[in-house]
C-alpha cells in the first residue's frame, strides 16, 4: 500500500515540475501562438514524458511515459486553440492531465479490478455520505437562504456600494468562508474559527468605514453564514458520524 502511494506522488510530481517549475510564461505564449506548429508545445510533451520516466523509475514500463507525452501534447494542443486561457479551461486542463496520471497509475499497480468495490463502498459509507451532503448544503442551500433572509435590506444599501464592489465577490466570498467553516468544525479547530469572524469583522469595518448601512448588511450575513455552518457542522460531527 505504501508503495503504491509513493508511485502516484512521483507521478504527480513530474507532472507539477512539468507543467508549473519547468514551463516559463514564455513557452506557454510561444504555444498559444503558434499551436500545432510551436516547438515548445513538443518539447514541453517529451519533458512530460521524460520527468515521468525518470521520478517512477520503472524503466521497463515505457509505455507510461509515452503514455503522458502523448496525452500532454493532446491536451496541451487543444488548450491552445481556446480562445480564452481563463480559469475554466485551467481547470479542465488540469482534471484531464490528472485522469490520465490517475489511469496510468491504476495501470502500474494492476488496480482496475478494485474501482468498482472502492466506489461501492464509498457510495454506501455513512460517514461519506453524511459530509458530501454537509458540504452541499453549506455551499448550496445555505448561500439561498442567506440571500432569502436579507433580500429585505438589499433595497436600503447604496447604489454606490454595489458599484464599488467586484461581480459576484461576495457569494464567492460567503462559499470559501463556509466550506472553510465546516472544515475546521469537522477536524475539532473551533479557536481558529473566533479568530477568522474576528479578522472578517475587522477587514469589513475597515473596508466600509462611514457607510454603516453597508457594515451592517454584511456582518448580519457573515453571522447568519457562520452560525449556520457551524450547526451543520456540530451536527455531523456529533450526533451522525464523526467522534472528537
Amino acid at each position: 500500500m505504501e508503495g503504491n502511494l509513493v508511485l502516484l506522488l512521483q507521478l504527480f510530481m513530474a507532472h507539477i515540475l512539468t507543467d508549473f517549475v519547468l514551463q516559463p510564461t514564455a513557452m506557454v505564449a510561444h504555444k498559444r501562438s503558434y499551436k500545432i506548429r510551436s516547438w515548445t508545445l513538443y518539447m514541453h510533451s517529451v519533458i512530460a514524458g521524460l520527468m515521468t520516466y525518470l521520478l517512477v523509475m520503472d524503466w521497463s514500463a515505457w509505455k507510461i511515459p509515452l503514455l503522458i507525452t502523448l496525452t500532454h501534447y493532446g491536451i496541451d494542443l487543444w488548450k491552445t486553440y481556446q480562445l480564452k486561457d481563463n480559469l475554466r479551461y485551467f481547470l479542465i486542463d488540469q482534471f484531464l492531465h490528472v485522469f490520465v496520471l490517475f489511469i496510468a497509475w491504476l495501470y502500474l499497480i494492476d488496480g482496475f479490478s478494485e474501482i468498482r468495490p472502492f466506489i461501492g463502498e464509498l457510495l454506501t459509507s455513512r460517514t461519506v455520505l453524511t459530509v458530501s451532503i454537509a458540504y452541499l448544503i453549506v455551499i448550496f442551500p445555505v448561500g439561498f437562504l442567506i440571500g432569502k433572509a436579507t433580500e429585505r435590506w438589499q433595497n436600503e444599501m447604496d447604489d454606490t456600494s454595489q458599484v464599488n464592489s467586484l461581480r459576484q465577490a461576495g457569494r464567492f466570498i460567503g462559499i470559501v468562508e463556509r466550506v472553510l467553516i465546516l472544515t475546521l468544525i469537522l477536524s475539532n479547530q473551533f479557536a481558529a474559527i473566533g479568530f477568522l469572524i474576528g479578522a472578517k469583522s475587522i477587514l469589513r469595518f475597515t473596508e466600509t468605514k462611514g457607510a454603516r448601512k453597508q457594515t451592517e448588511y454584511v456582518l448580519i450575513g457573515t453571522l447568519m453564514s457562520f452560525a449556520i455552518c457551524i450547526i451543520i457542522g456540530i451536527l455531523v460531527k456529533f450526533i451522525f458520524v464523526l467522534p472528537s
